[in-house]
């Protein structure tokens, strides 16, 4: 197998028509290599030379050796998601020939829990979580995160500097997805450690064995010791999950609410403070964080590709084979800025792919947003005059195939005194 990286000005010439690629069966040829830094620096390009390349499905490599296809046409995407049955979201097949440290295989291998199943396992696992988050309140929710913010930006505030994924989102996201699950702070811990590994790539197979265990025992926790939390609510939903089931639950709600989380807040901050249209400073812009959150969600969403489903049988779409039990990966990413539907206007415009469609759409975008936008507004609220410590072309993106993450994103703004720490239980987001 060989892997394709576009250089910086691609020599590649204009097909007058994509190039159709694949047949019934795997084959080797040139793939994209979705986990270099070259397409972590800028994968708009490199979307648009796939689209040149290859039409809507692109042949790609998720780590060496791993093969799959690339949808970044949004019609076809749009197939593929509301298609279950012929895009099943089980991996047991794939995963017989994947070792168990291929730095991929935990975000993408079978668990008990609604990511990786269709039909009525789906729909049963998928009501519980609904459930669960639907008992959230959102008015304490508000609070929550105020709660929390506050005290981190009072870490930082007098130092005329910080790095806002380290000393803000990641914190910030960590603390409330702890809360709404009722998580205390060493078995959150654990679970931030493991799925960080999870979602790098590094030492994952060591991470989802760390991030497992801390599931576990938060399920253990809230069978003897229940609580107003997701959690807990989970544990005495007519579902009747066992541990297993409910570990793996709780797994993918954390998978959800930190790393994405992160990435949605600290992408947003950056087109904030990088764009005039919102900033001038951050205090004279003419758009809102909303506004900035709808723009990222089109244009860098925090998970760039992910919706992975595994076809049962060979299965031809826009003149391209897809291979049986083989990824086929959605670039949220990709699809969202198709020029078929890239209208360039995001405000209220809603038609993105970032939550996913069809079955497995994402259930808490509603909560995302609210912690996402409350998060931001009371950052800057604290500190209206802030910027970009460096250059904007400066600034690093992570490697890896799934999210869209930047290293760190250093900000300055003048020396401020502390903000009132605002008073009360950060863990009430639940109704009793």
């Amino acid at each position: 197998m060989t892997t394709s990286q576009f250089p910086p000005h691609s020599s590649t010439p204009v097909h007058a028509s994509p190039v159709q690629h694949g047949s019934p069966i795997a084959t080797d040829g040139p793939r994209v290599a979705l986990y270099s830094e070259e397409y972590a620096a800028d994968p708009q390009r490199a979307y648009r030379e796939m689209r040149r390349r290859y039409g809507s499905l692109a042949p790609v490599e998720l780590a060496p050796g791993v093969p799959a296809t690339l949808v970044i046409g949004y019609h076809a995407a749009l197939r593929i998601l509301n298609d279950p049955e012929h895009f099943p979201a089980d991996s047991r097949t794939w995963q017989q020939d994947i070792p168990s440290d291929c730095p991929v295989r935990p975000m993408l291998e079978w668990r008990p829990a609604m990511i990786r199943n269709d039909g009525a396992v789906h729909a049963r696992y998928r009501q519980a979580i609904v459930a669960g988050i639907d008992e959230i309140d959102m008015f304490a929710l508000h609070t929550t995160v105020e709660q929390i913010a506050v005290p981190l930006i009072n870490t930082f505030c007098q130092d005329g500097s910080a790095d806002l994924i380290h000393q803000y989102a990641f914190p910030l996201s960590f603390a409330v997805v702890n809360a709404m699950l009722g998580c205390p702070p060493e078995i959150g811990q654990r679970a931030a450690m493991g799925m960080a590994a999870m979602f790098e790539g590094v030492d994952a197979d060591k991470g989802h064995a760390m991030f497992t265990g801390a599931m576990f025992d938060l399920v253990k926790l809230k069978r003897a010791e229940p609580g107003s939390d997701i959690v807990s609510g989970l544990c005495q939903h007519p579902a009747g999950l066992d541990d297993g089931e409910m570990a793996h639950q709780v797994l993918c709600l954390y998978g959800a609410g930190i790393e994405p989380q992160q990435n949605l807040i600290v992408n947003t901050l950056r087109l904030m403070l990088t764009d005039d249209r919102f900033g001038s400073g951050i205090l004279g812009g003419s758009l809102s964080t909303r506004d900035a959150l709808d723009e990222v969600l089109y244009t860098d969403p925090p998970l760039s590709n992910y919706c992975v489903s595994f076809p049962k049988q060979p299965i031809l779409i826009d003149g391209v084979w897809l291979p049986a039990h083989q990824p086929v990966i959605i670039s949220m990413s990709g699809c969202n800025n198709d020029p078929a539907i890239n209208s360039g206007t995001y405000i209220d415009n809603r038609a993105h792919l970032a939550w996913s469609l069809g079955p497995h759409a994402c259930p808490a975008k509603s909560v995302s947003y609210l912690i996402a936008q409350d998060a931001i507004d009371q950052l800057l609220d604290a500190l209206p005059e802030m910027r970009l410590a460096v250059a904007p072309q400066e600034l690093v993106w992570r490697p890896g195939p799934f999210h869209r993450a930047l290293t760190a994103l250093p900000v300055a703004f003048p020396e401020s005194p502390p903000l009132n720490v605002f008073s009360g239980n950060p863990g009430g987001l639940t109704t009793p």
